[in-house]
């Protein structure tokens, strides 16, 4: 990364959650106030990087199931900085049709996914959006808008590791319910999320830490239990094994399971319309 690089509206003052995520996964699109406060964050969560790249992990599998499924289009919100391992760069392996528009809220985010797919995108299947994913109605239309998605098709939705910086008073749930009803039958809903259900000992204490130091962050923590994070589903179907620890999900054959519990994810399908 080019470090005179800095982006119209960027937070300098605070750590940032999308450029810390980036620290962690080996990105260069980080400052000194973030690798700062992501050290700050492996003392107070030892395997704070090996979470987040478990997290990562998930998503490549996750996004390979709706592939498997027939579904070729994706929205990703408040998809942070590009690094390895994106959605379209994990869809476009698998079929070299897929589609897929990034949202996010983080100036350096967006600068640096349209840098990545200006160099190695196609514009025509793949797009960056600069907007609050609360917006709903907003957001959507903007997305329909750069002819990348087909809403009358199925849509896999995607909410990485975001939603536990979004408490419900700012309208969080109204507005994945909303995404929910726009969405054509077949869709899918791919979510992870930050939580202390089923969690215990040393990882409860430690990921308690962890959210008491991102209060420093620009964007602090909620964790929410197993039954909270499952109403963000709304009615689709949770397909198989549920809402499990991010390493659980249907892991690659022969991998090695991440013994932590504290990111659990899912994914949830809308039903097709029944004749």
């Amino acid at each position: 990364m080019d470090p005179d690089f800095l982006p119209e509206a960027i937070d300098l003052d605070r750590p940032n959650v999308a450029r810390i995520y980036d620290w962690a996964l080996g990105g260069t699109a980080n400052w000194a106030i973030d690798r700062q406060y992501g050290e700050q964050a492996v003392q107070a969560f030892p395997l704070a990087k090996v979470l987040a790249r478990s997290n990562r992990a998930f998503l490549g599998r996750a996004v390979r199931y709706c592939l498997a499924e027939g579904i070729t289009q994706f929205l990703d919100l408040g998809s942070g900085i590009p690094t390895a391992g994106n959605v379209h760069e994990v869809a476009d392996d698998y079929a070299d049709d897929s589609r897929c528009v990034y949202v996010d809220h983080e100036p350096v985010a967006v600068a640096h996914g349209r840098m990545l797919l200006e160099e190695a995108g196609d514009p025509d299947r793949h797009a960056v959006l600069h907007a609050d994913l609360r917006d709903a109605e907003e957001v959507w239309e903007a997305a329909l808008a750069t002819g990348v998605l087909d809403p009358d098709q199925p849509i896999c939705l995607l909410t990485v590791a975001v939603l536990h910086f979004l408490p419900d008073v700012t309208g969080v749930r109204e507005a994945i319910r909303d995404y929910r009803t726009l969405l054509a039958p077949g869709s899918a809903y791919v979510l992870s999320h930050a939580t202390e259900s089923g969690v215990d000992g040393e990882e409860l204490e430690q990921i308690r830490r962890l959210v008491k130091l991102s209060e420093r962050s620009s964007s602090p923590a909620v964790s929410r239990s197993l039954d909270e994070i499952a109403a963000f589903f709304g009615n689709f179907d949770v397909v198989e094994p549920g809402i499990v620890p991010v390493g659980e999900w249907r892991p690659e054959p022969g991998a090695a399971t991440v013994p932590l519990a504290s990111v659990v994810g899912g994914v949830g399908r809308k039903a097709w319309r029944t004749q």
